[in-house]
């Protein structure tokens, strides 16, 4: 037996010899191998009786040698002791064979087996799995047994490993398969491990697109991203002409149809180049703009800002908002979602009215939807060459009762009137004469979601209520929206693209719908529709996107020779997930307190409230495309602001002593527009976070009547998209310091405020000696300063009537014309000389030119005149002193 010592000889080894039992002579003394070194050795065990044992020197391994042959000898113990005239026998003939151990397992020939089977068929066998052991013996060397390890499988194996499947297996319900099968020796010596196989299930073959997952997730930013890179189409080997695939975006569920810009209709109206002037009558709720709190919002939009009219809510528009100005031109625009009306006659819906708030119930222009058309009333004032004039304007469209989003824009260039539906041009298809409207005094009421019926009922009450959604209703007089214009506003910011044109070839050809979310490709061959489905993109521009999904449908239409239709090939559903951008944190930062003297409020600029204001905004995202400077934990991002209100906190302004303020050329060359009002001001327009600071720092506060107001009290706020992500509340405090105490506090607080930088102002200041100088008040100091320079220019003038006289009269003495009248009387007139003779002047500071403004809004405490003279005072002092006493006739000077 392998790996052991001992060998069963069979029959035993023994030897005799016919001189027993002569000692030596008749006993054997050893046993002797003869041939091929085999691992044996032969040992005695009795002399007398010769009986001896075979064994191995060393384990014997069977997988080496299984058998082995050799001689063997045995010999006397010769005629003496020292073994001398010894004898050896015959050779006989030893043949071992050796047993076998099971010591070795099974092992799989191959570390993976694969095979592919076709949906629906019972295989007999789809593959044999082959395994070996390296036991020497038949009986340990050979595999008996194969057995699957994995559970629940719809397949068996048999003793020489052939799998099979036992039932008939479906691609759509599993295409993969994988199995762990082991093996067994005859001696039920398992593997020690096992082997995977892999089975694929390979449909039968149906026409259609493969390769294409059901959904993709889009990252924010990215740009344009291939939808199928793996998708082709199975055709089955059919012969086909042509291939024709639609491709379909679904974004009716986000915003207005699709991602747009969520901005208000000011802001995107400034973005787009619209002329300035329009009118938003529906407004997000705010102070200002209360008339239409009480409507209904569609929440969770964006920050896209939709009102939903149920047909009981409506809104009058207050007179200071409604633009009185409308002429022969004007345009109306409004985003508009709207189904069928309920009933059989069904009633006007009014989307926007202007009629007589009073007596009667005239209704001066008015845009309504009856029976899925849209109608504009417009009714022009009498006047006396009048006549029937068009006065209705009817279209019908799909457009009208869809349940979708469509944006109308209604230009009006009497007596003309062109519809734009998304920007595709309609004409009315019916256009109605009516006599004008004569003139009254009644007022109007313009009304939005109804129409208000003021005369000829009991109560003035609400008619003819709309049921849909509005968004961005806008008015614009005597200004008609362009054509590029108006395809800017409702322009989708999402879409389908094609990654790579260039990469198509000329065998396809491929047209996008308006808003690209409709992708048309035909192509002549199987190749070349393949490729260009490799290159369906979905792009989304907004750095801020709406998330959630968007739905993909493709159809596809196989045409086959001399056949309409030949294949058929199953409509695709798949997804776009646009996933959730990184939020923005904008913050607003600056001196939140400032000083001021009421002199400098009371100055025509006024002062900046908000000089050293700082706009940034960071994401805790890193995304290095985006970034423009890195500080640890947070990334600084640069993106557009929509709006930023500068708030009065406290008591509204006072229009008759004071104003909230910016000028108009602050906002030159930039997208931006204000509007003020007692609460504050707003600043509006799609634009840069560094376009917004400067515009805000050139924010002023002007009080000419300051009387007993300690300070004033502003906030400053921003916003992108509409209010999607606001800023910090930034709160500023003005102190107003008033009194004689102004100079030396305001002194005090340049110098030593943490809130305002120190400003150095050139002074000159006259001494006669230190002990006047310190006894005297700053009050008492301002008016000396004044006097002297008063005096000092009438020095000067008088100066220079002199010598301009002096060379008159030596002109004339020349002349032999002399006049007495022009000879000097210096006995009379003594000009007399300040006391404060010594002049010390201190040199200003030298400022960077960027301060020049802050000197000026520090406070000054001489005013403008005072500085000219004493500038004035200052160059005669340098010219030299004026000596003596100068005489002269006051008759001859014509003052």
């Amino acid at each position: 037996t392998e790996n052991m010592d001992t060998v069963l000889l069979d029959p035993p080894l023994v030897a005799l010899d016919k001189d027993a039992p002569v000692p030596y002579a008749g006993e054997i003394c050893a046993f002797k191998i003869h041939g091929q070194e085999a691992p044996f050795e032969a040992e005695v065990l009795n002399r007398t009786s010769g009986e001896g044992v075979l064994r191995a020197r060393g384990p014997i391994d069977c997988e080496q040698q299984k058998e082995y042959t050799f001689i063997i000898q045995a010999y006397d113990c010769g005629a003496s002791p020292s073994g001398a005239n010894w004898k050896k026998s015959h050779k006989a003939v030893v043949h071992i064979q050796v047993d076998d151990v099971n010591e070795f397992s099974p092992v799989f020939r191959e570390p993976l087996y694969r095979a592919t089977v076709t949906e629906g068929k019972i295989y007999d066998s789809i593959l044999q799995v082959e395994a070996w052991d390296q036991d020497c013996s038949p009986q340990y060397s050979q595999i008996c047994n194969y057995e699957i390890v994995t559970q629940d499988t719809p397949f068996a194996i048999d003793r020489n490993g052939n799998i099979r499947n036992t039932e008939r297996l479906s691609y759509d319900k599993q295409q993969h398969y994988k199995i762990m099968v082991t093996a067994y020796d005859c001696g039920q010596k398992r593997a020690m491990e096992s082997v995977p196989v892999h089975i694929d299930v390979k449909p039968v073959c149906k026409p259609g697109w493969q390769g294409w997952n059901k959904r993709l997730d889009y990252e924010p930013g990215t740009g344009s991203k291939q939808l199928f890179p793996k998708m082709h189409l199975e055709t089955c080997d059919g012969p086909l002409s042509s291939v024709r695939a639609m491709v379909e975006l679904q974004t009716s569920h986000i915003g207005k149809g699709c991602d747009r810009e969520t901005y208000s209709e000011k802001s995107l109206q400034k973005l787009c180049g619209a002329a300035s002037g329009s009118t938003d009558l529906l407004p997000a709720p705010s102070v200002s703009t209360n008339w239409t709190t009480s409507l209904l919002t569609d929440s969770g939009r964006d920050s896209d800002l939709i009102f939903r009219f149920d047909g009981r809510q409506a809104a009058n528009i207050p007179e200071w908002v409604v633009p009185q100005n409308l002429t022969d031109q004007f345009t109306i625009a409004t985003w508009m979602k709207h189904g069928p009306s309920p009933g059989l006659r069904a009633e006007k819906e009014t989307l926007l009215c202007n009629s007589d708030k009073t007596e009667m119930n005239r209704h001066h222009y008015s845009l309504y939807v009856h029976n899925c058309r849209l109608v504009f009333l417009l009714r022009r004032d009498f006047i006396q060459l009048d006549s029937f004039r068009p006065a209705e304007f009817h279209w019908r469209l799909e457009q009208i009762c869809d349940k979708e989003w469509h944006y109308y824009v209604i230009n009006v260039e009497f007596p003309s009137v062109t519809l734009f539906v998304d920007g595709v041009t309609y004409e009315p298809y019916l256009v109605t004469d009516d006599w004008p409207i004569h003139p009254s005094e009644i007022d109007v009421q313009l009304t939005v979601g109804a129409c208000w019926q003021g005369g000829e009922v009991t109560t003035p009450r609400f008619t003819q209520y709309f049921r849909g959604s509005l968004s961005g209703l806008t008015i614009r007089p005597g200004k008609i929206a362009t054509q590029k214009v108006i395809s800017c506003l409702q322009a989708c910011k999402e879409g389908l693209d094609i990654s790579s044109l260039e990469s198509l070839g000329k065998g396809i050809k491929f047209h996008f719908n308006p808003a690209q979310s409709v992708l048309v490709m035909e192509a002549d061959d199987l190749e070349s529709i393949n490729t260009a489905m490799t290159k369906v993109s979905y792009i989304n521009s907004r750095q801020f996107p709406t998330p959630g999904l968007r739905k993909l449908h493709i159809t596809t239409t196989v045409q086959c020779f001399g056949e309409d239709t030949c294949i058929s090939i199953p409509d695709i559903k798949a997804m776009v997930m646009v996933l959730p951008p990184s939020e923005p944190r904008i913050t607003i930062a600056g001196v939140e307190r400032l000083v001021w003297p009421a002199a400098q409020l009371r100055a025509p600029v006024g002062v900046a409230l908000f000089k050293d204001i700082h706009i940034i905004s960071t994401v805790t995202k890193t995304d290095a495309t985006l970034s423009i400077a890195r500080r640890p934990g947070v990334l600084e991002l640069m993106h557009n602001l929509d709006y930023c209100d500068v708030l009065v906190i406290g008591e509204e302004l006072d229009l008759e002593r004071e104003s909230l303020e910016i000028h108009h050329s602050s906002l030159l060359g930039k997208h931006l527009d204000a509007t003020n009002s007692t609460s504050g001001i707003s600043i509006y327009g799609v634009d840069s976070m560094a376009h917004y600071e400067q515009a805000i720092r050139q924010v002023r506060y002007h009080n000419w009547k300051p009387g007993g107001l300690s300070e004033r009290r502003f906030r400053l706020s921003c916003s992108e998209l509409n209010g999607r992500y606001t800023s910090n509340e930034f709160n500023l405090e003005i102190g107003i310091v008033h009194s004689s105490e102004a100079v030396e506090h305001v002194n005090h607080m340049a110098v030593q405020s943490q809130y305002m930088r120190p400003v150095h102002h050139p002074l000159v200041v006259h001494t006669v000696n230190s002990d006047h100088i310190s006894g005297t008040p700053p009050a008492a100091t301002v008016v000396i300063v004044m006097c002297i320079a008063a005096l000092v220019v009438i020095v000067v003038l008088g100066i220079y009537r002199i010598h301009t006289t002096h060379q008159d009269g030596s002109k004339e003495d020349e002349e032999g014309r002399k006049d007495p009248e022009m000879d000097w009387d210096d006995s009379n007139l003594n000009i007399t000389v300040n006391p404060m003779e010594e002049v010390r002047e201190e040199e200003p500071e030298e400022e960077e030119d960027e301060d020049e403004e802050d000197d000026e809004l520090a406070g000054d405490l001489f005013s403008a005149e005072s500085e000219d003279s004493d500038e004035e005072e200052e160059t005669n002092i340098q010219k030299g002193k004026v000596k003596g006493k100068l005489e002269w006739d006051p008759s001859t000077l014509p003052y």
